[in-house]
């Protein structure tokens, strides 16, 4: 039967506290954390089989007690956020307790979710907080549970607070989560959450906001597609392959695999080979300094910019923006700490006409992507930051010349190593957060090896146009 959300049932619903009470301090919002106020919560969870071996009840109450668990390693998810006199934003760790939702749909099955083409509507009933600004953080939980029964799945769906957690961050809780739902008595220190404030991303700035708090920059009301193309890991690397013009480098190529295998070789690792390795290798390279290799994303991202270009069939000379979202963590200098708790997140816009994404080939398109991913150093980063101190504002999401695009999310995220003890998810699904014309999410395919998901939201007309577009459609599973 269609898959709609007319006969989700709440079954039950209640806070769950952190099992061990916080010491923790309060912890400032940072440059990062502040523009996103103005966000949806994010919205993201993962669809399994439903588990045989455990009846409902019991696994309802396993999940409660390995979240509470879960809260005491991270305590600011239980707690709210608070605005001092001065006007700074902080999280108070005072735990308050997160929402959790019991819910079930058995007209629902796992087909219907994971089904092709456009994503189904019912998905966006798997999530609590819709709609909810991260503003409202101030009294309403900062994350929000939500376990819903299919006719053979369950789906956990988690809602959290945007200027809490990015990415990197939401998916060290949910694969703690599972990790303690699945028994492991003790997390490993290598995903244990760093809360230090004491980086370039603290900033003595105030951002000012109306009264009642900010509300978001698009429309919330518009009509969209939305549906998930697949990636193959083969599909992936042809794609690489062209945007790198693969042939043209095939000799120092061949000369960096010879040094990397013999460098780890005891037999080669003297000075006398290593030397006539490298003199070879720097007779073959290019009097010119080589450019930085384009990434496997960074030319499935310009393959969708021109399809997503083609299909609004703008006029020439308009320019188009494809926003890329970057982890800071290791960008900055000193390095954060990869497990990071909070958003260490950059928008970087790259601009070209309409006529040059169109009349140009793929890597050149990849080309102006990577570019500006390589050039966000630490030296950009701290301009970033300085530039939001001198006018502290909320992120503008939306699409407001028709023309631009954004990427969110990540295919490096760890979306599929979680298993709550019955078999690692079938599919990752995000809710209606934060969605508008020209918003894109990358996700892990399941398959793993480099193969890529994409959610892609556009208008219904522009989704239409990509759907029947050959270079685009070639490469989709």
């Amino acid at each position: 039967m269609p898959c709609d959300s007319s006969s989700l049932t709440v079954h039950s619903k209640c806070t769950i506290f952190p099992h061990r009470k916080s010491t923790m301090e309060d912890l400032k919002l940072s440059v990062s954390d502040l523009p996103m106020l103005s966000c949806h919560y994010i919205q993201k969870g993962c669809l399994f089989t439903r588990p045989s071996s455990t009846t409902t009840d019991s696994l309802i109450s396993l999940l409660k007690d390995s979240l509470s668990q879960t809260l005491s390693h991270f305590p600011p998810l239980a707690g709210r956020l608070k605005t001092d006199s001065d006007g700074y934003v902080y999280i108070t760790c005072n735990d308050a307790g997160v929402d959790f939702i019991h819910a079930s749909d058995t007209n629902i099955f796992v087909r219907d979710v994971i089904s092709p083409g456009c994503v189904p509507v019912c998905v966006k009933s798997f999530f609590t907080c819709d709609r909810m600004v991260s503003y409202n953080g101030h009294y309403n939980p900062i994350l929000a549970v939500q376990v819903t029964e299919l006719a053979d799945g369950v789906f956990i769906g988690c809602s959290v607070n945007h200027s809490v957690t990015d990415g990197t961050s939401f998916w060290n809780f949910f694969n703690t989560f599972a990790e303690l739902t699945r028994g492991i008595k003790k997390i490993s220190k290598v995903g244990q959450p760093d809360f230090s404030r004491n980086s370039v991303l603290i900033s003595p700035a105030v951002l000012k906001l109306p009264h009642g708090g900010p509300t978001v920059s698009f429309n919330e009301n518009e009509a969209l597609s939305e549906r998930i193309f697949s990636f193959s890991r083969e599909a992936i690397l042809k794609l690489k392959g062209i945007a790198n013009n693969n042939n043209n480098k095939k000799i120092n190529d061949q000369s960096v695999e010879l040094i990397g295998k013999q460098n780890n070789d005891p037999l080669f690792n003297n000075g006398k080979i290593m030397n006539v390795i490298l003199e070879t290798f720097f007779k073959n390279a290019v009097s010119k300094p080589p450019e930085s290799e384009i990434s496997s994303f960074q030319a499935l991202c310009a393959l969708l910019w021109r399809a997503v270009t083609r299909g609004r069939k703008l006029n020439p000379a308009k320019m188009t923006t494809f926003r890329m979202a970057v982890n800071c963590r290791a960008r900055l200098n000193p390095n954060l700490d990869p497990f990071y708790f909070g958003n260490a997140i950059q928008s970087i816009p790259t601009y070209a006409s309409c006529g040059d994404v169109l009349s140009k080939d793929l890597r050149w398109c990849a080309q102006q992507l990577n570019k500006n991913v390589v050039a966000h150093n630490d030296s950009t980063i701290r301009r970033f930051v300085d530039s939001w101190e001198k006018n502290p504002v909320c992120f503008p999401l939306g699409n407001f010349d028709g023309a631009s695009m954004t990427m969110g999310s990540s295919p490096r995220f760890p979306m599929y190593d979680n298993d709550f003890g019955w078999g690692r998810p079938l599919a990752v699904r995000s809710g209606g957060a934060n969605k508008f014309d020209g918003k894109i999410s990358a996700f892990p395919g399941r398959e793993g090896g480099g193969s890529v998901d994409l959610e892609v939201v556009l208008k219904p007309e522009t989704m239409a146009m990509i759907e029947s577009d050959y270079e685009f459609m070639q490469y989709v599973s």
